[in-house]
């Protein structure tokens, strides 16, 4: 039986202001600092032999990775960062408060955007720009905003072509990344259609934990 892990990086900075973030490079909070200190614990409460690290390339995934490996002593473990791991893209409207934006659009609108698979919020004007880990990106791929099913379609098979080959050969892998990231991932995982994704909900710091057979059929999971 092999494992995959999946957590949502700690409280961030836009978490705590209550703003969407999507790509916008944010910090931890010194809360999601101690939520990862306490998502290491839990993970050491697990039989688990994690063998490869997973992250997007926004700070805060990557901070919550790096005190998870500290804590549990698996700094010598390979650790990829992957752009296709990031956040969905909030478009127009990262960087605005939610309470704001529902006072303006309405909350009905709101909701929509944030939790329905298909919806796109409001695109911004032009790309971000190709530097820094982007640089080497398709410019066909730097997205004006993203639906969760969008997302979807760079999370998925990045996952099918850089961690599922992991897996297969027996090796726990550990994925630390953002809320629609990892919404995506359990929804191919658990095979949810696309209407129940959206009342799905992934908590900061909360280990999740897949347990496949050889032929990553999934046997169990602890998420309620």
């Amino acid at each position: 039986m092999v494992k995959l892990i999946l957590v949502r990086h700690g409280e961030s900075v836009a978490n705590a202001e209550n703003h969407y973030t999507g790509w916008n490079d944010v910090d931890l909070t010194a809360k999601g600092v101690e939520q990862t200190h306490q998502t290491a614990q839990k993970l050491a409460g697990y039989d688990i032999d994690i063998r490869h690290v997973w992250t997007s390339v926004l700070k805060r995934a990557i901070a919550s990775a790096y005190i998870i490996q500290d804590d549990l002593d698996l700094n010598y473990l390979p650790i990829t960062k992957a752009w296709q791991l990031n956040e969905r893209h909030y478009g127009a409207l990262r960087g605005q408060n939610k309470d704001v934006t529902r006072q303006e659009y309405g909350v009905k609108q709101v909701q929509i955007w944030r939790r329905s698979f298909y919806a796109f919020p409001p695109k911004l004007d032009a790309p971000d720009p190709r530097v820094g880990p982007y640089k080497n990106v398709d410019p066909r791929a730097m997205p004006l905003s993203e639906s969760l099913y969008v997302a979807y379609l760079r999370i998925i098979p990045y996952y099918i072509d850089h961690i599922v080959p992991e897996l297969l050969d027996g090796k726990d892998q550990l994925v630390v990344a953002h809320g629609s990231t990892i919404r995506a991932m359990i929804k191919y995982l658990e095979d949810i259609g696309d209407k129940d994704i959206d009342g799905v909900e992934v908590a900061n710091g909360e280990p999740l934990v897949y347990e496949f057979d050889s032929k990553l059929n999934l046997l169990k999971t602890n998420r309620k």
